[in-house]
């Protein structure tokens, strides 16, 4: 029996849903940041079996929004919550439950009668066990997950037990992708997310939650392993472009090195990659800014 399902996977920021589905199939697509907003669209991320295909919901972190691009990853980190097959939420081993989490547990106790949700204790290898047995207590008092699992993403522990589990709340239904296919996002949305990643890594702490990526171009030449690609890092305010370029150019070299490797991991081909600077000011509390950048339901 072949079993398949949509499964969404929600937490507050910062608490490794990328670095875990990452993990999950291999092959980084999801941008990892210990920044908040690293994750602003919904990424499809596809694991096959031989006898079983997930769809993956990698969302936004659910957080307060403080502009409309906030409002936006709001909006569909809660939308994720429904007309799935199952809920993963991820939390790290915090002691105790704070405000948003608080809130995202309200939601699930919306749902929990119709959905399964599965509950992943993630950086276990932070803590000792007997943190570890707290934690797990304090969320088994709340009494709406099917399984409580403790993982650690970044060392690839407890993520096989969890798919075992997750087996048990899946249906019988139809392989919706290619076996070989691991996500529905474009080659080049996952470029742009490559190089927003490197820039986010490499920024100071005011600048990268206002900064965007656009790819201009990408195109392979012929009969040479190699491709072109062309692509714009947008920022709010001229002050940032200065930081984004650097002292003669030094960080938006680092930034172009530091994505052209993994670009070319991606893509098995050389790259020739160049990249561009320019202001788009307030972008993030615009319609017009929103919908340039793809942000838009």
């Amino acid at each position: 029996m072949f079993k398949s399902g949509f499964v969404s996977v929600i937490g507050r920021p910062n608490v490794g849903k990328s670095t875990f589905l990452n993990a999950l199939i291999g092959q980084k697509i999801s941008a990892i940041s210990d920044k908040a907003q690293t994750t602003r669209n919904i990424i499809n991320i596809i694991y096959t079996e031989d006898d079983m295909q997930v769809v993956f919901l990698d969302t936004p972190g659910i957080q307060q929004p403080k502009n409309k691009l906030g409002d936006y990853m709001l909006k569909i980190s809660e939308s994720a919550l429904n007309d799935v097959d199952a809920i993963t939420y991820i939390v790290d081993c915090s002691p105790t439950i704070g405000k948003l989490d608080s809130y995202i547990i309200e939601k699930l106790q919306e749902v929990s009668a119709n959905i399964p949700i599965i509950l992943l204790i993630n950086k276990i290898d932070q803590i000792p066990k007997e943190g570890l047995l707290e934690i797990i207590n304090m969320y088994n008092k709340i009494g709406i997950f099917k399984e409580i699992i403790p993982i650690s993403a970044l060392k690839n522990d407890g993520i096989k037990q969890y798919i075992n589990s997750l087996r048990d709340y899946l249906k019988e239904g139809p392989q919706f992708y290619p076996e070989d296919m691991i996500t529905d996002k474009s080659e080049r949305f996952v470029v742009s997310e490559i190089i927003r990643e490197k820039a986010l890594r490499n920024l100071k702490e005011e600048v990268p939650h206002g900064i965007a990526v656009t790819i201009e171009s990408m195109k392979e030449r012929k009969n040479k392993d190699l491709t072109d690609i062309s692509a714009t890092i947008y920022v709010e305010r001229a002050a940032h472009k200065k930081i984004v370029i650097g002292e003669n150019g030094k960080m938006i070299k680092k930034i172009g090195i530091d994505s052209r490797k993994e670009i070319e991991n991606l893509i098995d081909s050389k790259v020739n990659l160049k990249l561009w600077v320019k202001v788009n000011q307030k972008w993030r509390d615009e319609e017009k800014g929103l919908n340039k950048f793809g942000y838009t339901i």
